[in-house]
């Protein structure tokens, strides 16, 4: 009889790293971060109606592994009006501090943090493979944010006959 190598590695040591307690740190940022959504929204639209602008809309496109805004307008009624100078309070949490943030952002600023966070939330990935485009109308009327989304993708469909 001869002795051989074994031909199966050694099996790996026991994971330390607690996979629970990453996912529950996760959850519970995520629940901060939403509970923020309500009030910047609020100070958005106050900021917004205050300079006179009714609506804004942000277009988005991307594909490939990127993706980015092409475009915000301000709108008065059915007029293109200039963004103001004007700042507002945002809220936010940063990677290496447990506390809210508050930084000083321009209104346009703060329309681009939101539509980027709401794509995120709702659409993750949207810049990935044929990516997606669309529109968001930040609606300071009704106090309300529309998406229009549209997502690409490639279709490939397979006929086999037998004759």
């Amino acid at each position: 009889m001869t002795q051989t190598e074994p031909t199966l590695a050694a099996p790996l040591r026991p994971s330390t790293v607690d996979f629970g307690a990453i996912l529950a740190a996760h959850a519970e940022r995520t629940a901060r971060i939403l509970a923020l959504r309500p009030g910047n929204k609020d100070r958005l639209f106050d900021g917004l109606l205050a300079a006179g602008i009714t609506h804004v809309t942000v277009t988005f496109d991307g594909a490939g592994d990127s993706g980015q805004i092409e475009s915000i307008g301000a709108w008065s009624g059915e007029t293109a009006v200039d963004f103001p100078a004007t700042e507002i309070e945002y809220a936010a949490l940063t990677w290496d501090d447990p506390e809210v943030e508050m930084r000083q952002l321009s209104l346009e600023d703060v329309v681009e943090q939101l539509t980027y966070d709401f794509l995120s939330d709702t659409h993750g990935g949207w810049e990935n493979n044929d990516g997606a485009w669309g529109e968001f109308c930040f609606d300071a009327s009704a106090r309300c944010i529309h998406l229009e989304f549209n997502e690409r993708f490639t279709s490939s469909e397979l006929y086999t006959h037998d004759f």
